[in-house]
């Protein structure tokens, strides 16, 4: 059986002056973008720069909507109505929208960012306000989730498309979420245990958390972290052990 699996990763992060990661070569290695919208990193120039280059490269393009929190890179939890939080989402799609339709392309799923990612995997209201928003501006959006979070089901009781996720250099509990940043180690260093990482993630569809036990995660898309020190040399390795091993990396959705 062929083995296929999407390779993706947070881009268009930087904000103004401040450049963050090198989105141009992390475009010559991954399949899909996830691509900052403007509240917890990016901004226009950003967006319409990193929209282009990823349609240049027939790279997918996905909305990565987050927090309203640009100070804290969307990485603090908000405690926000679940009305206001779906129309955040909505304004965040539409805007990379508009910028990947002008280079040719279109925004073709949505993953939450950070904090709003983590709190999706267990908080009904907000995973609820993100599968709301989602479905109200085009339905046949993917959604990226945590396997076995609130955001899937509620997605999949929505009738939405499902695309499980698993990160090649994040630790995971024993219960399958990720170690928060806040803790030691949430984020594995060595470049070789990444690699191993997610070659078992896409030939056994396992990982293990960080009491030893192993997970079964089964994902269909691996992210790889763009703003981590040797972020891109990581990629190329990651991509390359991968295809080594006989796993062919496109992305799960067609782009043009």
């Amino acid at each position: 059986m062929d083995v296929v699996i999407d390779l993706n990763s947070d881009l268009g992060e930087g904000f103004g002056a401040w450049p963050l990661g090198d989105d141009e070569a992390l475009l010559d290695v991954v399949t899909s973008a996830n691509v900052a919208c403007g509240f917890h990193a990016g901004d226009p120039s950003v967006l319409r720069r990193v929209t282009e280059r990823a349609a240049e490269r027939g790279v997918a393009i996905g909305a990565q909507v987050g927090y309203r929190d640009l100070a804290g890179f969307g990485r603090r939890f908000i405690d926000m109505d679940p009305h206001d939080l779906a129309n955040d989402v909505i304004y965040q799609i539409g805007a990379l929208d508009g910028f990947a339709r002008i280079a040719g392309s279109a925004v073709r799923y949505v993953k939450p960012h950070g904090a709003l990612y983590n709190a999706v995997v267990s908080h009904a209201e907000q995973a609820a306000a993100v599968v709301d928003a989602v479905r109200r501006y085009d339905p046949t959006l993917p959604i990226l989730g945590l396997p076995g979070s609130e955001l899937v089901r509620r997605a999949e009781e929505a009738g939405l498309t499902v695309v499980l996720e698993s990160f090649a250099d994040r630790a995971y509990t024993p219960e399958g979420t990720l170690v928060s940043r806040r803790e030691p180690h949430a984020v594995v260093r060595d470049p070789d245990e990444v690699v191993e990482r997610s070659v078992r993630m896409a030939l056994e569809g396992a990982v293990r958390a960080v009491d030893g036990s192993v997970l079964t995660l089964r994902p269909q898309s691996l992210c790889v972290h763009g703003d981590t020190p040797g972020a891109v040399d990581l990629a190329r390795r990651v991509r390359k052990a991968l295809t080594d091993a006989g796993v062919s990396v496109r992305s799960f959705v067609e782009t043009d």
